[in-house]
């Protein structure tokens, strides 16, 4: 699937976000409103890890 199906159904997609990412808040996923670089940068603050990773992790969720 590609990010631009993803950031038109957000609201769907949002759950399976927080199912994959559970330390974000459902403000913050509000916030995020399906745009791939503000998902990346919570993953990547809440989780302590390498934007790089975060990238990964984005990827490959939305590969599933």
């Amino acid at each position: 699937m590609n990010w631009d199906q993803i950031e038109g159904k957000w609201k769907q997609f949002r759950g399976k976000a927080k199912e994959q990412w559970g330390e974000l808040t459902d403000d913050e996923l509000d916030q995020i409103d399906g745009k791939r670089d503000q998902l990346v940068g919570k993953i990547q603050e809440k989780y302590g890890m390498a934007r790089e990773e975060a990238e990964r992790q984005v990827d490959d969720w939305t590969r599933r």
